[in-house]
């Protein structure tokens, strides 16, 4: 029987699934408008644009904007500003996720183990305005945090103004509002992990410690390494709400990004093209670290995205 053509197994499986299919396109038309099609826009990175020319009216400059910003006196700082907050936040706020949901797994009461997630959980939808809000009040001279560095001994100074204090208060607010949201995908995979395997590790003598080491953690490791890849990918891509939030004059220097700097170029200094080239550029490191992080991944622990 001659098989049939590619066209007709397209139209029969749309013909079976289209209701699978009418649910994922709300998806597919949210990516193509909000995410593909301004990659059109992203030619302006090439162009001296002005919106009274328009973007192919606009004249070529070619490489210009790249070389400008690669020459910028502020090029060193954002670009070390960036990668610091962000190897910390790596350092510090991927394993933090992990850890609670290891700590909750272990929990027998159900009802504080809901409380705990609950509690967790809340700071990630309480809106960045609040947040930055809060981090603000906390840590003026009159705040909380300075209360108790008061009572410590300490004295009282306004610790957002510190440049060498912000990436601690950065980091560390951006954990608490995070950790518990980041935990229930781990939450997920543990509840996953069979438990035949726990009990032939107690056969075996295995304790608690070495049932969390031996088989816990391996069970999850395709999940962590995953997410790990994911991380890596969006390494450079600091969202600029929470910087332009915290940061002051004061403490640019150590406080001062790529997206916060594309932010005042781009929008409130409105260099339309030469803002669009450092996002490309920020980009393009991403997708860069993304594809060696993933090789690399596949060739030790044959766990990749693809």
């Amino acid at each position: 029987m001659k098989p049939k053509g590619l066209l007709y197994r397209i139209q029969r499986d749309l013909r079976k699934n289209y209701s699978l299919y009418l649910l994922v396109l709300p998806v597919i038309l949210f990516y193509l408008l909000f995410s593909y099609k301004p990659m059109y826009g992203a030619i302006i990175a090439f162009k001296r644009y002005t919106p009274a020319l328009g973007i192919w009216s606009s004249p070529w400059v070619g490489f210009d904007n790249f070389i400008r910003f690669f020459n910028s006196v502020y090029f060193v700082r954002i670009i070390k500003n960036t990668l610091l907050l962000s190897l910390y936040s790596l350092l510090f706020g991927f394993p933090a996720p992990i850890l609670l949901a290891l700590m909750l797994n272990e929990v027998r009461n159900k009802r504080f183990k809901s409380l705990a997630q609950t509690v967790t959980y809340l700071p990630h939808f309480i809106s960045m305005i609040v947040v930055t809000g809060m981090i603000v009040n906390f840590t003026m001279s009159t705040g909380l945090i300075n209360d108790i560095i008061v009572f410590f001994g300490g004295e009282r100074s306004p610790l957002l103004q510190n440049p060498h204090l912000y990436r601690s208060i950065y980091i560390v607010s951006s954990i608490w509002q995070e950790i518990g949201w980041g935990s229930i995908i781990y939450l997920a995979a543990l509840s996953g992990v069979d438990s035949q395997l726990y009990e032939a590790a107690m056969i075996d003598g295995a304790g608690k410690f070495k049932q969390l080491l031996f088989v816990t953690i391996p069970s999850i490791m395709p999940t962590i390494v995953i997410m790990l890849i994911l991380k890596i990918g969006s390494l450079m891509s600091i969202g600029y709400e929470k910087t332009i939030l915290l940061y002051n004059p004061s403490t640019y220097e150590t406080a001062d990004i790529i997206s916060s700097y594309v932010y005042r170029i781009g929008l409130l200094e409105q260099n339309w093209s030469y803002s669009t080239a450092i996002g490309l550029f920020n980009s393009v490191i991403n997708l860069i670290l993304l594809i060696i992080t993933n090789k690399l991944s596949k060739r030790l622990s044959e766990t990749s995205l693809w």
